[in-house]
């Protein structure tokens, strides 16, 4: 009777060893599929400065890309932080070793002083979440009203 609680016991030991080497092998597989997603890799670090501009200026800038992973990127949605930044993107797959850009586009009209702006890119990616920043200086334009001085 003895034997067949110390057969028994080795058993369960064994299938408990078996599933400890099932949950590395899935941890080592989950990490080479990461390694292999999409990578949104942007040719520029940091926030881009417009400068300064005057309000009702509309300013835009492209901001580029690189698909530096093994599978097609797919962007999903693009969001701005407020309604005076419209971003326009690629509605195709990037395939992987492809350049693309996106097109970010401020409309000052309405804003004054220094504005900071974010744009969100949902992506195939991971981190899923990519952020496109720039700030902006907006002059208040010129009072037409007032009469010209000599």
């Amino acid at each position: 009777m003895k034997n067949w609680i110390y057969i028994g016991l080795l058993a369960v030991a064994g299938a408990g060893v078996m599933a400890c080497d099932n949950r590395k092998e899935g941890e080592a597989a989950t990490a080479t599929v990461t390694e292999k997603l999409p990578r949104l890799t942007l040719a520029e670090k940091g926030v881009f400065n417009f400068g300064t501009i005057t309000e009702g200026d509309t300013v835009e800038h492209v901001f580029n890309f690189k698909n530096t992973g093994e599978f097609p990127l797919i962007i999903n949605n693009v969001t701005a932080s407020c309604g005076c930044t419209t971003p326009e993107w690629p509605r195709e797959p990037v395939a992987p070793g492809a350049a693309s850009s996106i097109r970010v586009r401020f409309n000052s009209r309405n804003k004054g002083g220094v504005q900071n702006k974010t744009v969100s890119i949902y992506a195939n990616t991971n981190p899923s979440v990519t952020d496109l920043a720039f700030t902006v200086v907006v002059n208040p334009k010129a009072d037409s009203a007032q009469p010209a001085t000599h």
